[in-house]
């Protein structure tokens, strides 16, 4: 039997597409319309929750900042009073001067301060100050000399020269006050030029001094004015400019703000109402302003708030009512505490939204040293 070769067998024709598989199409990779728009309001409401956190933590730390700057110029404002109450009538504390209006300058303009004393409570040469707010005038020196001044014996030369008993109380520099025993006095505040012997040579003098008295304040002497100007407590100083001139009032040169945030300052006298003699011990604490000298020895102590405010509002109704201080309420007189008639603290004008901020009162009693040490006065 024949074989057939093998070359000519007839073979299957191969199908060419056999081994070509058609490629798979893969599944496209990504999010859906649907999953990117949930994504979305999902991070925006964190976002908002972020924000909102973030938002009260800065509120949170404008209060805190706030209050803390509302305490620190509180408590730095109220050491200064203090400081200039304690150091005040150093100079002027003598019966024989106390309450004498003393011309600072001769002018043009002239410059009087009317009724000098340690410590004035709404002083009638001080306005423009804040609505229901009080005014404080301070004066106090610095010399080695003696409180009761020095007797002039004459006078040289149009009056400026004075002979003195005790010329080594005066240097050149010195402010002093030059007080007549004419009544009603008169009192100038001068310069001394130099010193030569026992004459003590002034810029200006005054006239008639022959028997009257040469007072010493020192180089460093002060005559400071405080009020509370668009809610912040300034100071003027009367040595160089004139504090009661109205036309001033505004000038933030002149009335230079020392404490911001300051809305209210109350005060009042601590007085002797003893029948005479004074035994010098407070009976009432109130506003009447001394009109002798008498009166202002009896005067031994000042009592004092300042109303701090923080800067930023907080929350309506935070503060409901008006703060209040020592001297808010009546007190009868109670032997041994003394009496106050109500002075309350009113901020009602400070700001429109003044129940929207947080509000601070520093409040202390300050003895008048200078008064107290002189103890009883005759006749007083």
């Amino acid at each position: 039997m024949l074989q057939t070769p093998h070359s000519l067998v007839a073979t299957k024709p191969r199908n060419l597409l056999a081994g070509c598989v058609s490629p798979q199409v893969k599944k496209s990779a990504g999010f859906s319309l649907v999953e990117i728009m949930v994504a979305m309001v999902i991070s925006l409401l964190g976002m908002l929750i972020m924000l909102q956190v973030y938002s009260n933590s800065e509120a949170q730390k404008r209060t805190t900042a706030g209050g803390d700057d509302a305490q620190n110029a509180g408590a730095i404002a109220l050491y200064g009073l203090q400081r200039d109450i304690q150091q005040s009538g150093w100079g002027i504390s003598s019966i024989n001067l106390l309450g004498c209006n003393a011309q600072l300058r001769a002018g043009p303009p002239a410059v009087t301060l009317n009724a000098i004393a340690p410590v004035t409570i709404n002083h009638a040469s001080i306005t423009g100050q804040d609505a229901n707010t009080d005014t404080l005038v301070i004066v106090s020196g610095n010399s080695n000399g003696g409180q009761e001044g020095d007797t002039v014996t004459s006078q040289l030369l149009g009056n400026s020269v004075f002979t003195v008993a005790s010329p080594n109380e005066f240097t050149a520099g010195d402010m002093v006050i030059a007080r007549t025993t004419a009544l009603p006095a008169s009192c100038t505040v001068d310069t001394v030029i130099s010193v030569v012997g026992a004459n003590v040579t002034v810029t200006i003098g005054l006239a008639g001094m022959t028997s009257g008295t040469l007072f010493n304040l020192g180089r460093a002497q002060k005559i400071r004015a405080y009020a509370i100007r668009g809610g912040n407590l300034t100071l003027c100083d009367y040595t160089a400019n004139d504090c009661g001139l109205a036309a001033n009032n505004a000038n933030t040169a002149i009335w230079v703000p020392i404490a911001n945030n300051i809305v209210s300052m109350k005060a009042q006298y601590g007085r002797d109402t003893n029948a005479v003699p004074m035994d010098g011990i407070v009976d009432i604490y109130d506003k009447v302003t001394p009109t002798t000298a008498c009166g202002w020895v009896r005067t031994s102590s000042i009592r004092v708030a300042l109303v701090a405010r923080n800067s930023q509002s907080v929350q309506a109704g935070v503060t409901p009512i008006a703060p209040v201080w020592a001297g808010s309420l009546t007190v009868a007189v109670a032997a041994p505490l003394p009496a106050t008639v109500a002075d309350p603290i009113d901020i009602s004008l400070s700001n429109a939204n003044w129940q929207n901020y947080r509000h601070k009162v520093f409040q202390t009693l300050v003895p008048i040293r200078n008064i107290t040490v002189k103890g009883v006065q005759t006749g007083c």
